[in-house]
């Protein structure tokens, strides 16, 4: 069983002699989570080596890394490496602002929830790698110390998925990941072409910033990332720093201009233009980074900015892009939905740009 990102309708003959906007790509949708069969011995929570979903993954020794997430075959970008269930999901006391940490009530909330569950699954929940820094091992609670170093936002409460937990971080990574309320499960598919073999990587952090600030961000991890790109020799790495900065800023500007409907002022219009140029570049930026977690946002903003200055072909193309990828994530999302009526939207404009120019031919 397969699926495709369902497509736009034309309505207009002469649309299909010009440049096609939806090469849309098809989806693996055969992946699901699994759980290692039976119960697993000792030896197995010290090494858990287990199949993923249809032959997608396998978990196995990473090379300084402790265990990974590796690709069994081929996937292709918007293939399915896996779906997860929440194990444990808890809603966190609310903190005025400026508050306290409430550590003893999320540990009470872990504890309650890790109660109910069978030993097999606690068994796994405590098979996972914690990070405690500086502190005597004695001392720490294990339980709520691994739920800190491995739990996602999910929606509005905070999630503990073991098999995702064993994907490892890069400041590049090969995969994404979001959350889908209505199947109650956290997504993970790949954001580029992978090979059998290779390591799945997702990201713990944001990347928009230097590698220096990510490393101090990693800290609570308890590692030292050195994959490609915090790997590269000092000029190259400046280099991506300084990208990475300048992608950051950019998001920062653009938030509060996402206008949708075109200036009217020759002023306006002058911005508007310089503002869709920049755009173009940001978007660029992020891919020649690899920042596969930030395309929709930077296509996002190419194709609003391109609509503001009624270049309605741009923002078709790029409300396209930024929808094919929501729709990976998450096919009923709010986020897809609106890039779906966003690229609707400029698409009608461009018919009856079209329509007019044919008229006055």
């Amino acid at each position: 069983m397969s699926s495709s990102i369902p497509k736009h309708n034309f309505s207009v003959t002469m649309l299909s002699h010009i440049l096609p906007i939806l090469s849309l790509m098809p989806l693996s949708v055969l992946a699901h989570s699994s759980t290692c069969a039976g119960k697993p011995t000792a030896s197995q929570l010290q090494h858990p080596i287990c199949l993923g979903p249809p032959g997608v993954y396998v978990v196995e020794s990473s090379q300084g890394k402790g265990l990974g997430v590796f690709a069994a075959h081929d996937l292709d970008v918007g293939d399915i490496v896996m779906r997860e269930a929440p194990i444990l999901k808890i809603q966190f006391p609310r903190v005025s602002k400026g508050g306290v940490y409430p550590t003893a009530a999320v540990s009470r909330l872990v504890h309650d929830e890790f109660e109910s569950l069978s030993s097999s699954e606690q068994e796994e929940v405590l098979s996972l790698t914690y990070y405690t820094k500086g502190a005597n091992t004695t001392e720490v609670d294990k339980l709520a110390t691994i739920f800190r170093t491995n739990a996602y936002n999910t929606g509005d409460k905070v999630g503990l998925f073991p098999k995702i937990a064993r994907i490892n971080h890069s400041c590049r990574p090969n995969t994404g990941y979001s959350w889908s309320e209505r199947l109650n499960k956290r997504v993970v598919f790949a954001t580029r072409k992978i090979k059998a073999g290779e390591e799945f990587f997702v990201s713990y952090i944001s990347l928009a910033m230097p590698q220096e600030d990510r490393q101090k961000h990693l800290d609570k991890y308890g590692f030292k990332c050195q994959c490609d790109a915090c790997a590269q020799e000092r000029v190259a790495r400046e280099a991506s720093d300084n990208r990475r900065t300048t992608i950051r800023n950019a998001f920062a500007k653009f938030e509060h201009r996402l206008i949708i409907t075109p200036p009217e002022s020759k002023a306006g219009k002058r911005e508007a233009l310089n503002n869709a140029q920049v755009s173009v570049q940001l978007a660029q930026l992020v891919q020649e980074e690899g920042l596969a977690d930030y395309y929709a946002k930077a296509y996002r903003i190419v194709a609003i900015t391109h609509g503001r200055v009624e270049d309605w072909q741009s923002a078709a193309t790029w409300a396209n892009k930024a929808y094919e990828i929501r729709y990976m994530e998450d096919p009923d999302s709010s986020l897809t939905n609106e890039m779906a009526q966003l690229t609707g939207l400029y698409i009608a404009n461009w018919e009856n740009q079209l329509r007019s120019a044919a008229a006055s031919a």
